[in-house]
C-alpha cells in the first residue's frame, strides 16, 4: 500500500485500502453549476431504483449518485410500480420501505408496466439530453426501452443532433432462457449506439447478437452492509456461507452434494430461494450425512445484517456454474474473508488462486471437496485471510465512468466517417416485428423466436478500432479533429484555457509525495472549469500532462496530434477534449505499449501521454521510451508516470533510478522539461524519508520529455 499518497488513489501495480476522503470545500470556489457547465454531460439513466431491490437497482442508483459527483447533469428514470409477477419471480421490493443504498435525489418515477404512453413521453422529455444510459437485465422489457428510445430520437439514423444511446447490460441474455430473448437481444442491439458489459464472455455474446460498438468495464463496487466487523480465530469446522438470490446457476445444489464426505466444514445459505431450488436444497440438507452442518436463511437479508453474517463466516462460497458479473468477490474481500469460487470470470480475474481464495473447475463435486479439505486446515484459513487485502473501492468507478463518458460521444464523429442519416449503422430490417409500430403496443412475452440474421454491421473489437482511430488521426486527417472538435462544441462551449491560466507551481516534471497535493491539484481543475476528477492521483496526473501540452505543443488552434495510452477512461483525454483538442484514446493491453500496435509513420505524433492510473513502471519504462523515439516528431513530447518507492516494491523505481532512465532518454533522443536537481530531486527524497513500509510505493513522478 502506498502510504504518503491518498488512499482512495492507488499507485499501478498496487492495493491501496479504504475510502478516499471527501475533498475539502474551497472558500470562495464555484459551485457546481458555475464549474461544470462547459463540460459536463446531460445524462439520462433509465432503470429501476429504491424501492426495487437487488444488485442492479443498487447499481443503477449509485451510478447515477457517481455520474453526478463527477459534475455531470443526472435525472434517473424509473418505473412507478414494481416488477410485474410474470417478469420477476421473486419480491421484487425491498421489505419495510428501507433502502440499500441512498437513493438518487432527482428521480423521476414516469415509467408504467402498464402503459405504454408512458414510455414514449418519458423519451420525448429527454430529446435534449447528450446521452440516454438504459440499463438492462431481462429481454422483455425491450418493447419498453426502444419505445422511449425511439420517442428521444436516441436511435441510429435519428436527423440531426440527437442523444446518444448506450446500453448498460448485466446480462445479454438471462440465466434461464426463454422463447425470443435472442430475437428481443438481438433488435435493440440494431437499434442502439453502442454497449457496456462488464465481462469479455458477455461482450462476445453481444457481438453475436450484432451489437455494433461493444465497450468492456469491470462492475464497479456498490456494497452494502457498511463496514467490516473485526473477526478474531475461532476453533472449530470451516463456516461457510452461501449469500444473495439462490439460483440454480449458483450451484448451491453442487456444494451441497460436495459437503457430504468433508465433515470439517458447515454452510450457511442466507438469502431468497427461487422456485424448485427451495425443494432441490431442503432434500441435500436433510442427508443424514450433513446432519447438524447446514442452515438454510431463506429470506431477504436487510444490508444492515451483511457486516454482522460476514464477521460470522470463515469463507464466502461461490460454486457458480456460470456468471456474468458479481461484486460478491469484493464484498467478501471487504470483510476480511477468503473466497471459494468456480474458476470462472470474472471470479478467476478476482481471486488468486491459494493467496486470497481457491478456484476450482465449475460443476466439479470432487475438486471441490478437495477445496473444503484444505479449507478444513485452520493453517490454510489463515494463511488466505491474510493474503485478502482491501479492494479498490474507488479506482474502478473512475474506470467505469470514464468509459461511459467516451461512449456517450458520437463514435462516428471521432472517427471521420461518413455522414448520414445511416452512416455507420444498418438500415432497419423489411418485417422487423419490433418496427415502426413498436411505440404504440408493447410485444408480449412470448415474442417470435429464433436468432438474428447475422450482425448488422461491420464488428469491431478494441484493438482494431484503436489502429482505425489511430490511423485517421496520425495520417493527417485534420478533418476527423475539426469535426470532433465540432461535435463538442456543438453539445456545450470549449473551456477557455490558456497556457498563463495555470500557476507556475502546476509543473511538466514533478513528484508527488503528499496527498494534499493532489487534492490541490483536483481543486484548481475545478476552479478553472475541467470535468471533474473522482482521483486526486489521476487530476494530478493529468494536470501536469495537460499544462506541458498547453505550454509547449499548443499552436493556438489545438491541432495537437495527441496519443493517450489511458484508454476511454482517461481522464486527461476528457479535458483535452473539453479545450478543444481531439485526442485518440488507447487501451493499454498486453506487454508493450499499445502505440506499438498503431500503423503509424515516423515521426507523426506531437504527444504521448501515459500517466497514472495506467502509467509505467520499471518494467516497461524503457521499451515507452524507445517507441515514442521513433512515434514523435521533433519537438513532440513524452508524459510519464512511474511509481517511486524501495526495491521491494513491485514496478516501483528508485531516486536514483529515475537518473538511469533519463540518461536512457538522452541516449534515445530526449531532453527533459524541468529541472530534476532542484526541488524536484529533493522532494523525492524527502518523500523516501517519509515512507512507513518497505515493500510499498510512497510516492509517483511524472517526466515529461521533449523530442530534441
Amino acid at each position: 500500500m502506498t502510504d504518503a499518497l491518498s488512499q482512495g488513489s492507488p499507485l499501478r501495480g498496487h492495493q491501496s485500502s479504504g475510502t478516499p476522503a471527501a475533498a475539502p470545500h474551497l472558500e470562495g470556489s464555484p459551485e457546481r453549476g458555475d464549474v461544470t457547465g462547459s463540460s459536463a454531460l446531460r445524462i439520462a439513466i433509465v432503470g429501476p431504483t429504491h424501492p426495487h431491490k437487488g444488485g442492479v437497482a443498487a447499481h443503477t442508483t449509485m451510478l447515477a449518485h457517481h455520474l453526478a459527483d463527477a459534475g455531470h447533469d443526472v435525472t434517473l428514470v424509473s418505473w412507478a410500480h414494481l416488477y410485474p409477477s410474470k417478469l420477476h419471480h421473486a419480491d421484487a421490493s425491498v421489505p419495510d420501505g428501507q433502502p440499500e443504498v441512498p437513493p438518487f435525489p432527482r428521480t423521476i418515477r414516469a415509467l408504467s408496466w402498464a402503459r405504454p404512453d408512458t414510455w414514449v413521453r418519458a423519451g420525448r422529455r429527454l430529446r435534449d439530453v447528450d446521452a440516454i444510459l438504459v440499463v438492462h437485465v431481462m429481454p422483455a422489457v425491450v418493447p419498453a426501452h426502444l419505445a422511449l428510445l425511439r420517442a428521444a430520437g436516441a436511435v441510429p439514423g435519428a436527423p440531426g443532433p440527437r442523444p446518444q444511446s448506450v446500453v448498460v447490460c448485466h446480462n445479454v441474455l438471462p440465466h434461464e432462457t426463454h422463447l425470443g430473448d435472442a430475437r428481443l437481444m438481438a433488435v435493440l442491439f440494431a437499434r442502439v449506439d453502442s454497449v457496456l458489459v462488464h465481462s469479455t464472455e458477455q461482450a462476445r455474446v453481444a457481438h453475436d447478437l450484432g451489437a455494433r460498438r461493444v465497450s468492456v468495464a469491470d462492475l464497479p463496487p456498490h456494497l452494502p452492509g457498511g463496514d467490516p466487523i473485526a473477526r478474531g480465530p475461532r476453533p472449530g469446522p470451516t463456516r461457510l456461507l452461501a449469500l444473495g438470490l439462490i439460483r440454480e446457476y449458483k450451484g448451491i445444489d453442487v456444494l451441497l452434494r460436495a459437503m457430504r464426505s468433508v465433515p470439517e466444514v458447515t454452510l450457511t445459505i442466507a438469502g431468497e430461494i427461487w422456485g424448485a431450488n427451495r425443494g432441490v436444497i431442503a432434500r441435500l440438507a436433510a442427508d443424514p450425512a450433513l446432519a447438524g452442518r447446514v442452515e438454510v436463511r431463506d429470506g431477504y437479508v436487510p444490508a444492515d445484517d451483511l457486516a454482522a453474517l460476514l464477521a460470522d463466516h470463515d469463507v464466502l462460497a461461490l460454486p457458480y456454474r456460470s456468471a456474468t458479473a458479481s461484486q460478491n468477490v469484493i464484498l467478501g474481500h471487504a470483510h476480511g474473508l477468503p473466497v471459494l469460487a468456480s474458476d470462472i470470470s470474472p471470479f478467476s480475474q478476482q481471486v488468486i488462486d491459494g493467496v486470497n481464495g481457491l478456484l476450482v473447475p465449475p460443476e466439479d463435486e470432487r475438486a471441490l471437496a478437495g477445496a473444503l479439505r484444505r479449507l478444513g486446515d485452520p493453517d490454510v484459513r489463515r494463511r488466505l485471510a491474510e493474503g485478502v487485502h482491501t479492494p479498490d473501492l474507488s479506482g474502478p468507478w473512475a474506470h467505469y465512468l470514464g468509459t461511459l463518458e467516451a461512449l456517450s460521444i458520437d463514435e462516428s464523429v471521432l472517427l471521420g466517417e461518413p455522414e448520414g442519416p445511416y452512416a455507420g449503422s444498418p438500415e432497419p430490417r423489411a418485417g422487423d416485428p419490433l418496427g415502426d409500430d413498436l411505440a404504440d403496443a408493447a410485444v408480449p412475452e412470448h415474442a417470435t423466436a429464433g436468432t438474428p440474421d447475422g450482425p448488422g454491421a461491420v464488428l469491431r473489437d478494441q484493438r482494431a478500432l484503436a489502429a482505425v482511430a489511430g490511423r485517421a488521426v496520425v495520417r493527417g486527417t485534420a478533418r476527423a479533429r475539426r469535426g470532433a472538435a465540432r461535435a463538442v462544441a456543438a453539445r456545450r462551449p470549449l473551456v477557455s484555457l490558456r497556457p498563463d491560466d495555470l500557476p507556475e507551481w502546476v509543473l511538466a516534471t514533478d513528484v508527488l509525495g503528499e496527498p494534499d497535493e493532489a487534492d490541490d491539484a483536483r481543486r484548481l481543475s475545478r476552479i478553472l472549469g475541467l470535468p471533474r476528477s473522482l482521483d486526486s492521483v489521476s487530476a494530478w496526473a493529468a494536470l501536469g500532462a495537460l499544462a506541458a501540452i498547453l505550454r509547449v505543443r499548443d499552436d493556438g488552434r489545438r491541432s495537437a496530434v495527441i496519443v493517450d495510452e489511458g484508454g476511454t477512461r482517461s481522464l486527461l483525454s476528457r479535458w483535452a477534449r473539453a479545450v478543444g483538442f481531439a485526442p485518440v484514446e488507447i487501451d493499454f493491453t498486453g506487454s508493450h505499449p499499445s502505440v506499438a500496435a498503431l500503423d503509424v509513420d515516423t515521426g507523426s505524433l506531437d504527444v504521448i501521454v501515459r500517466i497514472h492510473p495506467d502509467g509505467c513502471d520499471a518494467d516497461d519504462v524503457d521499451h515507452v521510451l524507445e517507441q515514442a523515439s521513433w512515434a514523435l516528431r521533433s519537438g513532440g513530447l513524452l508524459v510519464v508516470t512511474i511509481p517511486i518507492g524501495p526495491r521491494a516494491a513491485e514496478g516501483a523505481v528508485g531516486p536514483a533510478d529515475v537518473r538511469g532512465i533519463l540518461a536512457r532518454a538522452h541516449d534515445l533522443g530526449f531532453v527533459l522539461i524541468g529541472d530534476l536537481d532542484g526541488d524536484v530531486n529533493a522532494r523525492m527524497r524527502e518523500a523516501a524519508s517519509r515512507a512507513r513500509a518497505d515493500d510499498a510505493a510512497y510516492g509517483l513522478v511524472r517526466l515529461t520529455l521533449r523530442r530534441r
